[in-house]
């Protein structure tokens, strides 16, 4: 059998399908129980307590008016007198939510021959009329003598104490639910580039699982620092030879210095690309609530004197988003550049949604083919046909670079076409 539709109407949080598991069985098993007590209790008891009193009224009905029957009727505790027809009450009267009360007056109408009419009084009494060899007959009896006292306490008991034991079971599994709450913010927090203060709690289970997410994460901080340390090391190492090489250069002929200053200048830019590359896989700076329109639209500003028209369309929201500002900058900055080495139009916009913030940047260029896309956003990749390509000055890390940004703000770097200019789209999306 397949329950795929019943996972719609399940809770989707950890908390709401615990609580679920919960509260489920304690409902069901105080259903059936109500159940099981109503049909014995209210039907069976008030069945056979309304059977003796249908057996006392024929024996006083049956007895001749006088001391003997008062005598006997005082001792059964039923009282009966003769009344005139205009006396009798032609329909059966009780209250709407006296559910015994039905049981009460099916067994005396099945078991009293001539029984006209029953009346269940809020007084707690029970009165009805018989006629029999042309007499008729008031018969009065306390509620008590044909149903249980107080059956509703039973019912009250199971549910107050029901409750009682659900809300402190709850507590305890909140208790218990809390160390994978505080796992997961751990996580989250980790996989958007911030490193929260987490210690290992709870069950042994969650303990173990907290404790592999700690190894996990000391894994990737120090691959990442080797990493970064070996870039920056290369990178800081060569600019001593490349200093050496500009003064040397200083004493050749002009024809013989220009070619290699200009070697030399692209070795700078390459160990540039390198540490930009480092520093945007070390992520140190921290994130701090800012305005992405004020954000976006200064970078724009700096673009202002690119021979690529740069137009800057902000959000008709305000909010403030947590970000890295210098990281993001650098990220914006590199997809920008991109667009104005290989585009005439550039147009940079900001969408605010209620969950989530698009950095969006299109141009009217050459664009990058559908099979390259995920290619060219791996570092140090140089595309053929489109942005990545020798005649240009990068290196392939300008993509690369933007999209560990956005994986360290949590989000994701996607390219695609402009529907607007026809060029490439890229897009930094991550969560509010």
């Amino acid at each position: 059998m397949s329950f795929t539709w019943l996972k719609h109407y399940m809770p989707r949080s950890l908390y709401g399908r615990a609580a679920l598991i919960l509260v489920l069985p304690i409902v069901t098993l105080q259903l059936l129980v109500s159940v099981v007590f109503i049909q014995r209790h209210f039907s069976g008891v008030t069945e056979q307590l309304t059977r003796q009193l249908v057996n006392k009224a024929e024996v006083l009905i049956d007895m001749e008016p006088g001391s003997e029957r008062d005598a006997v009727s005082r001792k059964l505790a039923v009282e009966i007198t003769d009344v005139p027809e205009s006396n009798v009450i032609a329909t059966d009267i009780r209250a709407w939510n006296d559910l015994s009360g039905i049981v009460v007056i099916q067994v005396l109408h099945d078991r009293i021959n001539g029984l006209e009419s029953v009346t269940l009084g809020r007084d707690g009494s029970v009165v009805f009329f018989v006629s029999r060899n042309g007499n008729r007959y008031e018969l009065k009896t306390q509620r008590g003598a044909v149903s249980a006292s107080n059956p509703h306490q039973l019912l009250v008991n199971m549910l107050v104490f029901g409750l009682l034991m659900t809300l402190i079971a709850f507590l305890y599994l909140r208790n218990q639910l809390r160390p994978i709450a505080r796992l997961g913010r751990a996580a989250e927090a980790f996989g958007r580039g911030r490193v929260v203060p987490y210690s290992p709690g709870g069950a042994v289970e969650v303990r173990a699982a907290g404790h592999a997410f700690l190894d996990m994460r000391s894994r990737i901080e120090r691959h990442i620092e080797q990493r970064t340390m070996l870039l920056s090391g290369v990178s800081h190492d060569l600019r001593t030879p490349l200093t050496r090489l500009r003064l040397g250069l200083e004493f050749l002929d002009e024809d013989d210095r220009v070619p290699l200053e200009r070697d030399v200048d692209d070795m700078q830019r390459l160990i540039d690309s390198f540490l930009d590359f480092a520093r945007g896989m070390a992520q140190t700076d921290p994130a701090e609530p800012c305005d992405p329109n004020v954000l976006v639209g200064g970078i724009c500003d700096g673009f202002s004197e690119a021979k690529t028209q740069v137009v800057f369309v902000p959000s008709d929201q305000t909010a403030e988003v947590k970000l890295r500002k210098a990281s993001m900058q650098r990220a914006i900055e590199n997809l920008i550049s991109n667009a104005t080495r290989f585009a005439a139009r550039c147009h940079v916009s900001v969408i605010l949604g209620p969950k989530s913030l698009c950095i969006r940047i299109e141009d009217d260029g050459p664009g990058i083919p559908v099979g390259q896309r995920e290619q060219a956003m791996r570092p140090f990749i140089r595309l053929d046909p489109s942005r990545n390509q020798d005649s240009g000055p990068g290196v392939g890390l300008g993509l690369s670079i933007a999209a560990d940004i956005a994986r360290a703000h949590g989000g994701v770097l996607r390219l695609s076409e402009s529907e607007t200019l026809g060029g490439l789209r890229a897009d930094i999306v991550f969560a509010r």
